[in-house]
C-alpha cells in the first residue's frame, strides 16, 4: 500500500521542553489516522510541523517519499488543511475567499471548480453570501470546501466538528466519508469526541507528553482494557446478591437499592448472570457496557499514558 506520509523521530523543543518527543508514524493512501490525545499532549505542535508553520528541532517529514524541507512547495500544493478554528475573511462572500485561495493553489478554471463543490456541499446558494453571515455549520462545509479545492491527497482535519450541534457533525462525519469514498483521499484527523473517531478513523495513535503512547486500530485500543461493566436490577434479597459476588469479583458496588454495578472481564459475565440468579433472585434487568475509546483515552489521560 502507497505511503502518502511518513514521520520519523520528531521531536520538537521550545525553552527546553520536549512538546513532541520523538514521535514516528506513517498514513497510508486511503486511510483516515486519528491523532489524539489530552490538552498539552503534543498534537496541534505535530500538526503545525506537518504543515511548515514550525520548524522540527529534529527528525524527519516526508510526503509521497519527497523530504518535506527540501521539496517543501511540492508537497504543500498536494496536501491541505481544515479545521473549525480557521475563519475565512468575513468581510468578504464565500465566493471570493474561495477565488483567493484557488488562485493561490494555481487552480484552472477555478470558479468551475468551486461550483461544483459547492453543489456536491450543498452551499451553492451561499457562494455570493459574506462569510461572517454563516452559521457555524455552513463554515464548515465552506472549509471543507477549501481544503479539496487543490484535489489533495492528504489532507490534515483539526477538530473539524468542534461547536456544531450534533445534526449538523454527523452530517459534516458523512461527508468526510464520502470524500473518502470517491475521492480515496487519507486524512490525518484530531478530535476530543472519541465516538466520531471511533465511527470514521481506520487507525488511532495517542499522544501524551509528546510521545506516543498507543497506536492500533479503535478496535484494539479498547481491546487493551479488559474490563467490562455489568448492571443487574434484580427482584429479591440484596444480601444473597452480595453474598453470591463476594470472593468472585474484585469490585462491585448497589448503585440503587436492587440494582448492581460489576467490573468484570466479557468472559465472565455469562456465569455471573447464571450465578446471581441461581442465588434466589429474580434478574429484572442486565446492561453491558463494554470498553470505548473514550475509556482509552481517559485512561491515557488519567494515567500518564498507560492502558491497562
Amino acid at each position: 500500500m502507497e505511503t502518502l506520509l511518513e514521520v520519523h523521530d520528531l521531536v520538537k523543543v521550545f525553552r527546553g521542553t520536549r512538546a513532541v518527543d520523538g514521535v514516528s508514524f506513517a498514513i497510508p493512501k486511503g486511510r483516515i489516522v486519528g491523532l489524539l490525545g489530552p490538552n498539552g499532549a503534543g498534537k496541534t505542535t505535530t500538526i503545525h510541523m506537518l504543515l511548515g508553520l514550525i520548524t522540527p528541532t529534529s527528525g524527519r517529514i516526508t510526503y509521497f517519499g519527497r523530504e518535506f524541507s527540501r521539496h517543501r512547495r511540492e508537497c504543500l500544493q498536494r496536501i491541505n488543511f481544515a479545521s473549525s478554528f480557521n475563519t475565512l475573511q468575513g468581510r468578504i462572500s464565500v465566493r471570493e475567499n474561495l477565488l483567493v485561495f484557488a488562485h493561490l493553489y494555481g487552480i484552472r478554471r477555478p470558479r468551475a471548480r468551486i461550483d461544483r463543490l459547492a453543489s456536491y456541499f450543498g452551499v451553492g446558494r451561499l457562494l455570493d453570501a459574506r462569510y461572517w453571515d454563516l452559521s457555524a455549520g455552513e463554515r464548515t462545509r465552506v472549509n471543507l470546501i477549501k481544503a479539496l479545492l487543490n484535489d489533495p491527497q492528504l489532507i490534515l482535519m483539526d477538530e473539524p466538528t468542534a461547536a456544531l450541534d450534533p445534526d449538523i457533525a454527523d452530517r459534516t462525519l458523512a461527508l468526510i466519508e464520502e470524500i473518502r469514498r470517491t475521492a480515496g483521499v487519507s486524512i490525518l484527523y484530531t478530535s476530543h469526541d472519541m465516538h466520531e473517531v471511533t465511527r470514521i478513523c481506520d487507525d488511532v495513535i495517542f499522544l501524551d507528553r509528546g510521545r506516543i503512547f498507543a497506536h492500533d486500530t479503535p478496535l484494539g485500543l479498547t481491546k487493551r482494557i479488559r474490563t467490562a461493566t455489568l448492571t443487574l436490577t434484580f427482584d429479591g434479597d440484596r444480601g444473597a446478591v452480595e453474598r453470591t459476588l463476594r470472593g468472585r469479583v474484585e469490585r462491585f458496588r448497589f448503585v440503587q437499592p436492587f440494582a448492581v454495578m460489576i467490573d468484570t472481564s466479557e468472559q465472565a459475565i455469562p456465569r455471573l448472570i447464571f450465578e446471581v440468579g441461581e442465588a434466589g433472585v429474580w434478574i429484572t434487568g442486565i446492561d453491558v457496557k463494554k470498553p470505548t475509546l473514550e475509556d482509552v483515552f481517559l485512561s491515557i489521560a488519567r494515567g500518564g499514558g498507560r492502558v491497562e
